[in-house]
């Protein structure tokens, strides 16, 4: 754990080292917050709440695809990484703390999001279902966290980056992300419950409110969490086979 700690500690000193990949973390789900929910959503109660929840997810998948995703790759690239792989921790506490740095720039990117919702609409939540919120960002991690490692470990940084970005804005409108429910345009509606986003945000619709979630989109959120699972796993293998057979 202490050496998680250390990893965690000064993967953040290097993150923050860069301000615009911090502003960035804060600034587009903020921003998506601004103008998307307030002019449209924030008047009505239950509207504005929803769609607080899906900016919330909006942050979590953006978090995990581009932490995960663009800082695994660019960690292969540095010979920092080898390097831990031949200690003997393993390349264990280095990962560990990168899940922790992860965590910290999250919860950087939701306060923001959530204050906006406090201050700017009418959105309301009782103690019971922000703890349920909670737990439930656990969950809706998943999905993206391994979509994340996949891209990560398969490809190289410049090439991370571009893909994550391909994929992030795709799945957020697709899924939904961008307006409560039953207020996106009837094509997102069709394809919405096909995407990992829509299972994802229908969760946290769930924790936050009475909304009642589609069997179609749980099926295929575990289809998803399957798929990433194995196409990480395999990236994650065939990286190791490459450089330290």
């Amino acid at each position: 754990m202490q050496l998680s700690l250390v990893h965690a500690k000064y993967q953040f000193i290097e993150t923050i080292r860069v301000p615009i990949a911090v502003i960035s973390a804060v600034f587009f789900p903020t921003a998506a917050m601004i103008f998307f929910v307030v002019p449209f959503a924030g008047h009505d109660p239950v509207a504005s709440t929803y769609a607080t929840a899906s900016m919330v997810t909006f942050s979590v998948m953006m978090n995990c695809l581009f932490s995960y995703g663009v800082g695994v790759a660019e960690d292969r690239a540095q010979p920092w990484d080898p390097f831990t792989r031949t200690l003997p921790a393993g390349s264990g506490p280095k990962f560990a703390g990168r899940i922790l740095n992860s965590v910290v720039f999250m919860v950087m990117s939701l306060i923001p999001v959530v204050a906006v919702a406090a201050i700017a609409t009418e959105a309301t939540i009782t103690t019971f279902r922000l703890l349920a919120a909670i737990g439930t960002l656990v969950l809706v991690a998943v999905p993206f966290t391994l979509m994340g490692l996949a891209i990560g470990y398969a490809l190289p940084s410049k090439a991370a980056l571009a893909t994550a970005q391909i994929v992030f804005f795709p799945l957020a409108f697709g899924g939904g992300l961008l307006a409560a429910p039953g207020q996106s345009p009837g094509f997102v509606e069709v394809i919405a419950p096909f995407l990992p986003t829509r299972g994802a945000v229908e969760l946290m619709w769930r924790a936050v409110g009475d909304f009642k979630v589609s069997v179609t989109s749980m099926i295929m959120l575990v289809v998803w969490i399957l798929l990433s699972g194995a196409l990480a796993t395999w990236a994650y293998r065939r990286d190791e086979g490459r450089r330290f057979a």
